[in-house]
């Protein structure tokens, strides 16, 4: 049961089941159209019934002014009228029985209506009342759209509605002896009486309104008004297949919108979770991207988002695949030698042998943990960079210290080193984190430094262009080879000639370090050589606004 309610909330949460649930809203206007109809009717009925209350007023106030009610006058009044009226008049007087019935006086009017192929019969139904409006072509009601609308409707009724209440038959007053109905009894007695029953074609009803007949302030007889409300159902089955033609437009619509909508953006969609699970194997790893597309619009973006996405992840593995591979290799160098060290000292009795091989352990451990060392905090740089709070940093002021000192361990160690600072005329500011680009010039100028001669000079200048501040230091050292201007940036690669890697205590994560800082800071370091011999490196910083 859990897994069928899982089921079935996954299936309603789909985008197109929404969307659909969207556009079926659009039904919902029209429907409540269709049940405002009900008020509409009931209005009618209203109206309806208040026309025969007038008719009936204006022929009791004709009859009662003549006196004692005969059946003469009565039948006069009606003749004069000459079926003009829409609704069905009868006289009463006080014994319950009938005077005057206007369905049988007067003549029987025809008249032709537009268009043609219609026509309008003003006359005496099967039960005796008026059925105004006939027509001899296809009715609505009579159309497959009512008739499918009418079911639906009836569906409904039955499910929701309240059950009907019980209806008097028509044919009442045609078999009865007495006109004696209940609304006839309530006139007679004095107060306006009024029924409704069911006509004679079983579709329609019939609204009685009896109005007391008075004379000298006696009641004398009773006006009996009676009207069919076909007219009105006439007119409700016109704006109920109305309303029920815009109700399927609509419908039409909701789905054609909705099966558009599925096409545009579910389906792709769909396709772009097919392709996610494609990409990654059972391990987790890439085995492709996500294919390229030239829509323009959020599912476009979204898809080359992804590919984007995927195309730095594969990127990132490949630079974690590779960072290990490299410290393994580095690894390797050192451990092979203390190994070898390690089984030649058991090998040895001479004091002084086992010494230098004792050394050369020492010597190689040194070197693992400054590969550590190394290893460890260029791993914290990639992991923590971008989380670190950063700050305005006046690179006046930063490289001024650094300067400072470099010239007091130059004093203390000796060398005759050099060192130089030039500005700019004005402060340059830029955002970064500060320890992390403090070091960055200190591993730059150490750099220098280590290949700098005796006596000669490591050159630091600041200058700004445009919104980028650019930081050069210049050594007097032998250069880089142009094949290597790249490649000093590598992780592990170290070039210093006439210097054994094992033994220059460098782990060639240095520059390495250098280029993570200062692309998360969002600037570039790049290196060239001087036209009359030493190494330049330039670091340029977005200056902050």
């Amino acid at each position: 049961m859990k897994k069928l309610l899982q089921r079935i909330l996954r299936f309603l949460s789909r985008i197109w089941i929404r969307l659909l649930a969207f556009n079926v809203l659009l039904v919902f206007l029209p429907i409540a159209g269709l049940w405002s109809l009900e008020n509409y009717e009931r209005l009618l009925l209203r109206m309806q019934e208040r026309s025969n209350i007038q008719q009936g007023r204006l022929l009791a106030a004709a009859l009662g002014e003549a006196g004692p009610l005969r059946q003469d006058d009565a039948e006069r009044i009606l003749t004069n009228l000459r079926q003009r009226l829409d609704a069905r008049l009868r006289i009463i007087d006080a014994d319950y029985q009938l005077l005057a019935d206007s369905s049988t006086l007067g003549p029987r009017l025809e008249i032709e209506a537009q268009p043609p192929d219609v026509r309008l019969r003003y006359g005496v139904g099967g039960s005796g009342e008026v059925a105004e409006v006939r027509s001899l072509g296809a009715t609505p009601e009579e159309t497959w759209v009512y008739l499918l609308g009418s079911r639906l409707y009836r569906l409904y009724q039955r499910a929701f509605a309240p059950p009907p209440l019980p209806v008097l038959d028509a044919e009442f007053y045609a078999t009865a002896e007495r006109m004696d109905g209940e609304e006839v009894q309530k006139a007679m007695a004095g107060s306006y009486g009024s029924k409704t029953r069911l006509s004679s074609d079983g579709e329609s009803l019939t609204l009685y309104s009896a109005i007391p007949i008075r004379s000298r302030d006696h009641i004398v007889g009773v006006a009996l008004v009676s009207k069919s409300t076909f007219t009105i159902l006439t007119m409700l089955y016109d704006l109920r297949l109305r309303t029920f033609k815009v109700i399927l437009i609509s419908a039409l619509v909701a789905g054609v919108l909705s099966l558009f909508v599925s096409m545009t953006i579910a389906r792709p969609l769909s396709r772009l979770r097919n392709e996610a699970q494609r990409i990654l194997d059972q391990r987790g790893r890439l085995r492709g991207r996500f294919a390229e597309t030239s829509r323009r619009d959020e599912i476009g973006d979204l898809t080359r988002a992804l590919a984007e996405l995927t195309r730095r992840l594969e990127g990132h593995l490949q630079f974690t695949e590779s960072f290990a591979s490299d410290v393994s290799h580095e690894f390797k160098n050192p451990l092979a030698a203390i190994r070898n060290a390690a089984d030649l000292m058991a090998e040895v009795d001479d004091p002084e042998e086992r010494r230098h091989f004792h050394n050369m352990v020492l010597r190689d451990l040194a070197r693992l943990e400054n590969l550590l060392a190394g290893v460890r905090e260029i791993s914290q740089i990639d992991a923590r960079l971008e989380a670190e709070p950063t700050e305005p940093v006046v690179l006046d002021d930063l490289l001024q210290v650094l300067v400072e000192q470099f010239r007091l361990r130059s004093k203390e160690h000796g060398g005759g080193i050099e060192y130089g600072l030039a500005t700019a005329d004005r402060p340059v500011v830029v955002d970064a984190v500060p320890d992390r680009l403090a070091q960055v010039f200190e591993n730059l100028i150490d750099n220098a430094r280590s290949f700098s001669p005796a006596g000669g000079q490591v050159a630091v200048i600041l200058e700004r262009n445009g919104d980028r501040a650019e930081i050069r230091i210049a050594d007097q050292g032998p250069g880089i080879p142009e094949e290597h201007l790249e490649k000093i940036f590598s992780r592990f690669f170290s070039y210093r000639p006439g210097q054994p890697k094992k033994k220059d205590g460098h782990t060639g994560l240095g520059l390495a370090i250098v280029r993570a800082i200062v692309e998360a800071a969002g600037g570039t370091v790049n290196a060239s050589n001087r036209p009359n011999g030493g190494a330049v490196f330039m670091v340029t910083l977005p200056v902050a606004s």
